[in-house]
Parts: structure tokens; C-alpha cells; sequence
């Protein structure tokens, strides 16, 4: 659905169109030129008007010389390849910011429905404080103390629906989907890396520096062919007064480089050729530290999601439970279930945050990867 109404595509996509109109375009020849001349007319005597004058109808053909045609094309076909480029570069793109609105959309439900329990646990201790202090088992500030955690819960949870409401959104301006939906995330919970689509090999910013170059190059060339001057051949027909004789008119005109001999354009040529050459060397040195660095935030943030998903979280709810019946049986005090239920919320937040990490560091390498395809699939 992104792909049918992302601008960015259809821009992409007119590039590409417009790179294959300009080949067709570099391939044709140019124009012959017709034209009409009368000579000795509008005078007077007997060249008063156009009857004595001398009438030729000429047709020119102009000639490329040097390599013209071919040199054009070659330019013409290395930047339709850049064009592509960039449209496979669109697409990444597209897929990174799709893969990171369902990564937000599925983390901030999971952070609503963390702050919905929260909420619900929250209610049900301040309702056991209010109990326990009417009954005289505990002192009014244990009540005073819930209601204050329980309005707390409340603004989390306002919170967390109103991210929700916003993630949502983003998908909605991305894929132009109808509200309401739903999406399927089983993948949110995978901190193991599943089958991924193969790689395209290099980085998509070194494939485009490499057009780039090659365009460059092909533009040196279309430089020194542009500094054969070409030829234009004319052949037509005079006809004489107002008699019946005719006569052929040829001719052969070059121009003549004095002013411009084309030495500038090549200068200029070869200069914008070493800036892709700089340009394809600095891509490569980048792409290979973003590689690194992204395949250690994959490596931190997997490391990071398996702690925080494990014994970790385990303990947090096991403590939370214990609290909680050792509350209800007057056996621990009010602060000792407050900060075991912080402690579990705070840990299931760190959960999903964690995974959240993952997940976005993992599409980030996918998009340095060249990958123009979901990294998950349901």
C-alpha cells in the first residue's frame, strides 16, 4: 500500500521514465532544415514583385562527426542506470520507514497494554488500602499513598493510549489504510534473527557512486567528441527570372572553433569525473564504518533484548506476585508492593524498549544492506 501512494516512488519512478525518454532522445538524428529563398523581388522594372526574381528551395542535412551520437547515448544510458539506482534507493527507503512505523505502532501497544495493567493494578491496591484502613488494619496515609500511585497510572496510561493513537497515525499517512485496523506482530516478540531476504551486495550508496562515476566518465567522452566540428551539407534548386532554366545550389558549411575550441568543457568534464572518483572513495569508507557500527547496534541491542527478556523479567513478576499476596495477607507493607509493581512495570518497559531497539537497528542494516523488501513476514 506505501508503495502505490508514496511520493517519493513516484518521483523515483518519473526519473526512470524520464532516463528512457532521454536515450531515445540521444539516438536520434538531427533535423534536416528546408528552406525557400527569392532573390531580386520587391524592386522595380522588371524585378517589381516576385515574377523576375530568382526562387531556390534548398534542403540542409547537418553531419556529426566524431562520435557524437554514440557518446550521447553512452552518457544518456549511464545516467538511466543512475536512475535506477535511485529508485531501488527509493524503495529502501520506503521499507525502512514502513518497518519502523510498525515497529513504534506494535512497541507503543505493548506499552499501552503494560500501562493498562499497571492501571488496573494500581486501582485494585488503592480499593485494598481504603478496605484495610476502614477496617483499622493500616493508617490512612497507606490510602492516600495508593491514590496517589493510582492517579499516576492514570496519566501513563493517557499517555500511552495517546502514543498509540499517534503510531497509528503514521501508519495510516504512510499506507493511506482506513481506521480503524490492526496489525499482526508476532515477529516484535523474535529476538533471534529469522531467514532474511539475500542481500543485493554492496550498499546501495556505493552502487550510486559507481554510476556516478560512470556517467562521468561518459561525459568526458561526449566532451572531446562535442570539439569535432560538424558538417552541414545543403543541396537545392535555383530556377532564373522568368525563364525556365534551373540550376543545382550545393554546399558545405563547418564551423570554425576560434572562440571555442571545447578545451573548457573537457576541463570541466574531467574535473566533475575526479569529484565521483572522491565521491565513490568516501562512500566506500563510509559505508563500511556504517556497517560496523550498525552490526554492533544489532549485536547490543539483541544482547540487550535477551537480558532484558529473560531471567530478568521472570524475577520482576515473581516478585510482583509475592508482593502482592504477602500485601493481601497483611504480611509485607504498602511500600514493598509499590516498589515491586514499579519494578515489574519498569522492567516489562525495558523489555519492549529493548526489542524496539532491535528491531529498528535491524532494519537499519537492512537498509544499508540494499534491502528493498520486509525483513519480517507473517
Amino acid at each position: 500500500k506505501a508503495q502505490l501512494q508514496a511520493p517519493a516512488l513516484q518521483g523515483a519512478d518519473a526519473a526512470v521514465r524520464a532516463a528512457d525518454a532521454n536515450i531515445q532522445l540521444s539516438g536520434l538524428r538531427p533535423n534536416p532544415t528546408l528552406s525557400v529563398e527569392a532573390e531580386n523581388v520587391m524592386g522595380s522594372g522588371r524585378y517589381r514583385g516576385f515574377g523576375g526574381g530568382e526562387k531556390t528551395a534548398s534542403l540542409s542535412m547537418p553531419l556529426e562527426l566524431g562520435g557524437k551520437r554514440h557518446a550521447r547515448m553512452g552518457v544518456a544510458q549511464a545516467e538511466r542506470t543512475a536512475a535506477g539506482i535511485g529508485a531501488r534507493a527509493a524503495q529502501a527507503d520506503l521499507t525502512l520507514q514502513v518497518t519502523e512505523a510498525f515497529v513504534n505502532l506494535a512497541a507503543s501497544e505493548r506499552h499501552a497494554q503494560i500501562a493498562k495493567t499497571s492501571h488496573e493494578l494500581a486501582e485494585r491496591a488503592f480499593h485494598a488500602a481504603r478496605e484495610r484502613v476502614r477496617a483499622g488494619k493500616a493508617s490512612p496515609i497507606e490510602e492516600q499513598r495508593a491514590d496517589v500511585l493510582r492517579i499516576n497510572m492514570e496519566v501513563r496510561l493517557g499517555k500511552a493510549e495517546r502514543a498509540v493513537e499517534l503510531a497509528q497515525s503514521n501508519v495510516v499517512r504512510l499506507t493511506g489504510v482506513a481506521k480503524p485496523f490492526k496489525i499482526a506482530s508476532p515477529w516484535f516478540e523474535y529476538v533471534e534473527r529469522g531467514e532474511l531476504p539475500a542481500a543485493s551486495g554492496e550498499g546501495l550508496a556505493i552502487v550510486a557512486a559507481e554510476a556516478e562515476v560512470t556517467a562521468a566518465a561518459a561525459r568526458i567522452v561526449a566532451a572531446k567528441s562535442d570539439r569535432i566540428p560538424d558538417v552541414t551539407l545543403t543541396a537545392g534548386m535555383r530556377r532564373y527570372g522568368e525563364t525556365s532554366d534551373k540550376a543545382a545550389v550545393l554546399g558545405l558549411s563547418i564551423p570554425l572553433p576560434l572562440f571555442n575550441p571545447g578545451t573548457a568543457a573537457v576541463s570541466r568534464s574531467r574535473a566533475e569525473y575526479d569529484r565521483a572518483v572522491a565521491g565513490r572513495r568516501a562512500a566506500g569508507l563510509e559505508f563500511e564504518q556504517s556497517m560496523q557500527q550498525a552490526n554492533t547496534e544489532v549485536a547490543d541491542a539483541a544482547a540487550a533484548a535477551r537480558a532484558a527478556n529473560g531471567p530478568a523479567l521472570a524475577a520482576a513478576e515473581e516478585a510482583a506476585r509475592i508482593a502482592r499476596l504477602g500485601y493481601r495477607e497483611g504480611k509485607f507493607p504498602q511500600l514493598e508492593l509499590i516498589e515491586a509493581e514499579r519494578s515489574l512495570a519498569e522492567t516489562r518497559q525495558a523489555s519492549v524498549d529493548a526489542l524496539t531497539e532491535l528491531h529498528t537497528a535491524r532494519a537499519r542494516l537492512a537498509r544499508l544492506q540494499g534491502f528493498n523488501s520486509p525483513i519480517y513476514k507473517d
